[in-house]
């Protein structure tokens, strides 16, 4: 957001938050995606948490630096900066100090992590459907692995 380089403090946290913050005030359900280092940003996403009157759901994808290279290759601004770069940016295990967010291993499917977040946090009347096409996505684009029962899934 911005395109600000990340730094404590910086303009995009604010940004952020009172983006989030309008979305959630208009009934909107708000997912919070990036590498959001927990010293820059975890003081933010703790209050959004505290101050939000529904219920909150955190989620840490645990991906090793090798993966994420490899899904850096595959973007539009691959070029803008590299593995080197990366090495310095990349902290293992960068969780907030709360403890409170669920940590998904690298070896959840596509499908399996959706199902998943659907499920616990209550939006799993759509879960079966969202499952479905990130499979059926996985299974296109070679990505699946076997660890999700073998289904037929409608197109829709």
């Amino acid at each position: 957001m911005l395109r600000e380089r990340d730094t404590p403090d910086g303009a995009n946290i604010g940004l952020i938050n009172i983006t989030a913050r309008y979305a959630i005030e208009h009934g909107f359900h708000v997912v919070l995606e990036g590498i959001l280092y927990a010293a820059h940003y975890g003081e933010m996403i703790e209050a959004l948490r505290r101050d939000h009157r529904g219920h909150t759901y955190l989620y840490y994808l645990d991906i090793p630096f090798e993966e994420t290279v490899r899904w850096h290759a595959t973007k539009p601004q691959a070029d803008e900066y590299g593995e080197a770069e990366m090495r310095d940016w990349y902290r293992p295990r960068d969780l907030l100090p709360s403890g409170l967010e669920t940590v998904i291993p690298a070896t959840s499917s596509l499908a399996e992590t959706a199902h998943q977040v659907m499920l616990e946090s209550g939006l799993a009347a759509d879960s079966a459907r969202v499952a479905a096409h990130a499979l059926r996505d996985e299974y296109a684009s070679g990505t699946w692995t076997p660890s999700v029962d073998e289904q037929e899934f409608p197109d829709d």
